[in-house]
C-alpha cells in the first residue's frame, strides 16, 4: 500500500475510534444520570440535623466595675491609706462643695469617663450640709467616697509639679520699657467644632488661620509671632517688660498685670495657636546646659537672663503660644480654673481632663520641697481636681496649685516629684461593690477527672516518676490507623485491534 494511502487509512480508522469513545461515555454519563434519578425518586433525603445552638457564656454579660484607660487601681480601706487622719478635711470640703456649684446643674448625656456622672449624688448631700468640723467634714468623704489606689500602668506612683499665678509689672501701652506685648484671641484663629467666639477655645487640637471663608492653613507659631505676624492689628492687652515674664505667664495659664496708677489687671487663658506644648526646663537638660537633679524654674530664668540670645532661641523650641482674655476678678479673688470656678491655693489640682472630672477628689501623699530646695516636707492633703492643661497628661498626674505671688512660683517651681495618688470614687462605683455581683468562675475538675490525664509536672524530677494533674492541654486522640484498600483482581477485556 502506498504511505499516502496508509496516512489516509490510519486516520480514517482513528476517527472511528473516537467516535466510540464519545458514544461509550455518552452513554456512561446518561447511566450515571438515570441512576441518580432512579434513587432520588426511591429513597427519601435524610432529616437535616438541626444545628447545635451555640454555647451560652457561662457568665452575664456586665460592664467593668471601673475602667480608665491606661491606669492600674487598687481598693483600700481609709485606714491604709498614709496621712489621711492628719488633713485638714474641713478645707478640701469647701473646696469640694465649690466644685459642685458647677456639677450639680450639668443635664444631659454622662461624659464617657470612669466617674461620669456620679459625681451628682455625692454633691447634693455636700449641698445640703454646711459643714463647719473637721470631724464631719472627714465623716462626709468616708461615708460619700472609697479610696481607690491609682498610678499609670506598670509605674508604682505618679507625678506631680506646681503652678500659680505670675504678679508681673505692666503697661497699658507701649513704651521703651515695657514692649512685650500681650495678644488676646485673633479674630481669624479657628478651631473646628467651636465658635470663633466661644469662650476658652481648648488647650488640645488642630487649630488653623482663616483666610477668607474657606481656607485654613496652620497658625502662626511661638517664632512667627513674636516676629511681629500679628502686630499692629489691635490684640494687644498690655505690654511687660521681658518676653521670658510672658513665657511663664503663659506656662502658668494666668497673670496679674500691676500697673503704674496701682491697678490691677487679671488675666485667664483664653485659646492657643495648635502646637504642642515643649518644656523649655526638658530642652535645657537634654542640652547638658541644667542638670535634671538641679532643674526649676528660678534655674531657668536665671539662664535665661545671662543668655539673651540663647532665651530667644529656647523658648522658640516651644512653639506653643498662649492668647489671655481679660477677667473681672478683684485682687482678692484667685485664677478661676477650666473649671469655671475660682481655684483655692494648696487645694486645687490640674488633672488629664481627657480622663477625669472636674469635681473629682485625690488624695496626694509623699514629700515635697515646700520649705527650700532641699526639704522633704510631710505632704498629705486632699486636692480637688478644677483644672487642665496641655502637659497634664496620666491618670495619675496633677498640677498643684500654690496662689500668686512669688513665693507661690518659688514653691510651684522646684516641684517635679513622684507621689502616692488615692482616688476617692463614689459609692455608686465603689469597684469592690460592683465586682462583687460578679459570679465566681466555674468549678475546677475534680481530682477524678484529673487522674484520667495525669501528666508530669516539668518542675518535678522527671526520675522519680511521679506523675501529677496539672493545667495543660487535654491530650488529642490517637490518629485513626492507615487500612489500605483491599484491590479487587481486574478483568481482562478484549481490546479492538486496530488496523495498520
Amino acid at each position: 500500500m502506498a504511505p499516502e494511502a496508509r496516512i489516509k487509512s490510519f486516520l480514517k480508522n482513528s476517527a472511528t475510534a473516537l467516535c466510540a469513545g464519545a458514544v461509550v461515555l455518552a452513554s456512561f454519563s446518561l447511566g450515571a444520570e438515570a441512576a441518580r434519578r432512579h434513587y432520588r425518586s426511591h429513597y427519601h433525603h435524610l432529616p437535616e440535623v438541626a444545628a447545635i445552638p451555640p454555647r451560652a457564656l457561662p457568665y452575664p454579660h456586665l460592664p467593668l466595675p471601673f475602667e480608665i484607660p491606661g491606669a492600674q487601681y487598687l481598693p483600700l480601706a481609709w485606714a491604709d491609706v498614709k496621712g489621711w487622719s492628719d488633713d485638714d478635711h474641713l478645707a478640701a470640703y469647701k473646696t469640694f462643695r465649690a466644685s459642685c456649684r458647677s456639677i450639680n446643674p450639668q443635664t444631659g448625656a454622662a461624659e464617657s469617663k470612669a466617674l461620669s456622672g456620679s459625681l451628682g449624688e455625692p454633691c447634693r448631700a455636700a449641698k445640703s450640709l454646711d459643714l463647719t468640723e473637721d470631724a464631719k467634714a472627714k465623716t462626709f468623704f468616708e461615708e460619700n467616697f472609697s479610696p481607690l489606689r491609682i498610678s499609670r500602668l506598670g509605674e508604682p506612683d505618679g507625678f506631680v509639679t506646681g503652678y500659680y499665678e505670675p504678679v508681673l509689672d505692666g503697661s497699658r501701652t507701649q513704651t521703651d520699657v515695657y514692649n512685650v506685648p500681650v495678644y488676646r484671641r485673633p479674630s481669624n484663629l479657628f478651631v473646628r467644632g467651636y465658635n470663633q467666639a466661644s469662650v476658652s477655645l481648648p488647650n488640645k487640637g488642630a487649630v488653623y488661620r482663616k483666610i477668607g471663608r474657606r481656607k485654613l492653613v496652620p497658625y502662626y507659631d511661638r517664632g512667627e509671632i513674636e516676629d511681629g505676624k500679628i502686630a499692629g492689628r489691635g490684640l494687644e492687652i498690655a505690654w511687660l517688660k521681658d518676653p521670658t515674664d510672658l513665657l511663664f505667664a503663659q506656662i502658668q495659664g494666668s497673670a496679674r498685670i500691676k500697673f503704674d496708677d496701682g491697678a490691677t489687671l487679671r488675666l485667664n487663658y483664653d485659646s492657643y495657636n495648635g502646637y504642642p506644648y515643649t518644656a523649655v526646663g526638658r530642652v535645657l537638660i537634654e542640652r547638658g546646659i541644667i542638670p535634671k537633679e538641679e532643674m526649676s524654674m528660678q534655674k531657668i530664668r536665671e539662664w535665661m537672663a545671662q543668655n539673651p540670645d540663647g532665651a530667644k532661641e529656647l523658648r522658640r523650641q516651644n512653639r506653643s503660644y498662649i492668647f489671655f482674655r481679660e477677667v473681672n476678678l478683684s485682687d482678692k479673688d484667685e485664677a478661676v480654673g477650666a473649671q469655671g470656678i475660682p481655684l483655692t491655693a494648696g487645694r486645687s489640682i490640674a488633672v488629664d481632663k481627657s480622663l477625669h472630672v472636674y469635681g473629682t477628689p485625690f488624695f496626694i501623699e509623699g514629700e515635697l520641697p515646700i520649705e527650700s530646695e532641699r526639704a522633704k516636707t510631710p505632704f498629705h492633703r486632699l486636692m480637688i481636681a478644677q483644672d487642665t492643661g496641655s502637659a497634664i497628661i496620666g491618670p495619675a498626674r496633677a498640677d498643684l496649685y500654690f496662689g500668686a505671688g512669688a513665693d507661690a512660683g518659688r514653691v510651684s517651681g522646684r516641684l517635679r516629684h513622684p507621689m502616692h495618688f488615692v482616688m476617692l470614687v463614689p459609692k455608686s462605683l465603689d469597684p469592690g461593690v460592683r465586682a462583687a455581683r460578679l459570679p465566681v468562675p466555674d468549678p475546677r475538675p475534680s481530682a477524678k477527672i484529673a487522674k484520667l490525664f495525669p501528666q508530669i509536672d516539668p518542675a518535678k524530677d522527671p526520675g522519680k516518676g511521679e506523675t501529677v494533674a496539672i493545667a495543660g492541654p487535654v491530650p488529642l486522640p490517637a490518629p485513626r490507623p492507615v487500612i489500605e484498600p483491599v484491590r479487587e483482581p481486574r478483568r481482562h477485556m478484549k481490546s479492538r485491534s486496530h488496523q495498520q
